[in-house]
């Protein structure tokens, strides 16, 4: 077709309205699949230059088509991620992302997409983190999800009841929102003060702390701390060294409350928590300079 042919120009207005319409679904499967907001965009953009190109007439099921070339894509991706996370500076956390403004992560969050349960699906395969995603999240019915990922309906299923059992092998039943941010205030409130007694009282047994620095930042535990008088312990020593002239901020990420920490105009840290009734079992600090600047400029305002 000509350029300035109103017909081509009406035909990539609509490619343009349709995508757009589908771009948070895509964006929400290609983010819980990689755990990366930078290589989810990535993603939804390499998707939108393909539908540009492709012969829209013969597509019969625009939303199935993007939602499967997506999630193809984005299981790529992964596998090659994978590979460098292996060789990553100690521990590697998912990129939070801003949840307080907006649907851009997918209408249907649920509770696959708080930090700590992305965290447990990076120990999935690819294939089984995309299958469970599509299944738990947006709620796809297994011959789709067959469909999608070039398997049988039965293989579907077991991968993603073997990702359940794992999460349920991994993760106790969290606690309500407003008991999450009641629980990361008290901890804010004792690390600040270094007061072991009540750093003890908050924490689980079996609490871990993950600090997620890359290679950038000096004095970050480079293994994860775990155990409640450890963590107590680790956290009323680096009290003094971290806390002095910090700011909070208050953000709702992956669906939670959640905290940036500031030194002047610098975000330093990003925190998140995952609790049961148990008490706090996973503190998750972001600390990585690339991670913080995804998720800071939309963030960072008064608390």
């Amino acid at each position: 077709m000509q350029s300035g042919d109103p017909r081509a120009a009406g035909e990539l207005d609509q490619a343009v309205s349709v995508f757009a319409g589908l771009r948070p679904r895509l964006f929400g499967i290609a983010y819980r699949v990689l755990g990366s907001t930078t290589e989810a965009e990535d993603v939804v953009q390499e998707i939108w230059v393909r539908w540009q190109t492709t012969d829209r007439d013969v597509v019969a099921d625009p939303a199935a088509f993007l939602a499967t070339a997506t999630t193809r894509l984005a299981i790529n991706v992964a596998m090659s991620a994978r590979k460098r996370r292996e060789v990553y500076v100690g521990p590697w956390l998912p990129e939070p992302v801003d949840t307080g403004s907006g649907p851009e992560t997918g209408a249907e969050q649920g509770a696959e997409l708080e930090l700590a349960v992305l965290f447990l699906l990076e120990r999935l395969s690819p294939t089984e983190r995309a299958a469970y995603v599509l299944r738990e999240s947006f709620d796809y019915p297994y011959g789709d999800i067959a469909g999608i990922l070039g398997l049988s309906e039965a293989n579907t299923r077991q991968l993603v009841s073997r990702a359940r059992k794992h999460l349920a092998a991994e993760r106790r039943k969290p606690v309500s929102s407003t008991a999450h941010r009641r629980l990361l205030k008290a901890f804010l409130a004792a690390a600040r003060k270094g007061d072991l007694a009540a750093l003890e009282e908050l924490l689980a047994a079996d609490v871990v702390s993950y600090s997620d620095s890359g290679k950038a930042m000096r004095n970050v535990a480079r293994v994860p701390v775990a155990g409640r008088t450890r963590v107590a312990k680790f956290m009323v020593a680096f009290a003094p060294r971290f806390w002095p002239g910090t700011e909070i901020t208050w953000i709702e990420a992956n669906g939670r409350p959640a905290v940036l920490i500031s030194q002047g105009e610098n975000v330093t840290a990003f925190l998140t928590i995952s609790a049961s009734s148990e008490g706090i079992d996973r503190l998750l600090w972001v600390m990585n300079p690339d991670k913080l600047a995804v998720i800071a400029p939309a963030g960072v305002g008064s608390g």
